[in-house]
């Protein structure tokens, strides 16, 4: 697995990973997640190169499941893909680990800026 996509909506995800495709990240192995507590059932079997997650979700939202992820996992790279975009957020998110924020709608672009420091050569 090299991305684990968790956002609730079925629509969104599929939007984000075209959006990884037109960045230029072909060929990864996207797996998705509803929210954090399915996200992090999946983490249980194996781990990804990098999270991709919504903020806002039922069961376990984005910044709950973040701090999930690094007390039991650690530095695996984070980011965050929302429609919150308030300074507040922003900055909770970094403060919690988090190593970048997309705010929705975002371009392949701004997928390519956060997604290329991390997933280079893939």
């Amino acid at each position: 697995m090299d991305i684990l996509l968790v956002d609730d909506s079925k629509t969104m995800r599929m939007i984000v990973q075209r959006a990884i495709r037109q960045a230029g990240f072909r060929g990864l192995a996207i797996v998705e997640a509803e929210n954090g507590r399915d996200a992090l059932n999946k983490l249980a079997a194996e781990k990804p190169r990098l999270i991709l997650s919504d903020w806002n979700m039922p069961e376990m939202n984005g910044i709950d499941f973040l701090i999930q992820v690094r007390s039991a996992v650690g530095a695996l790279p984070f980011g965050f893909i929302t429609s919150e975009n308030t300074p507040e957020i922003r900055e909770r998110a970094m403060a919690s680990g988090a190593n970048f924020l997309i705010t929705k709608p975002f371009s392949p672009e701004d997928v390519q800026d956060a997604l290329s420091p991390i997933l280079e050569g893939a």
